[in-house]
């Protein structure tokens, strides 16, 4: 796997993911488990949605 994420979207993904998680324990509602999934995207700092389109926010990869 490439690294298709930059700095800021990592931290967004990171900030929102922990939100929402925290979301759903303050309201007992298992829909902040949704939360995992910005959370681990931004650990892991590849995105599969951004694959079809060949997108990515990283600066440090080349553009050709």
């Amino acid at each position: 796997m490439k690294c298709n994420m930059g700095t800021t979207d990592r931290t967004i993904r990171i900030i929102l993911g922990i939100v929402i998680l925290a979301l759903g324990l303050i309201f007992a509602n298992w829909w902040g488990l949704i939360g995992l999934i910005p959370l681990a995207t931004g650990f892991i700092r590849w995105c599969p949605l951004y694959v079809p389109f060949k997108f990515s926010t990283d600066k440090s990869e080349v553009q050709q």
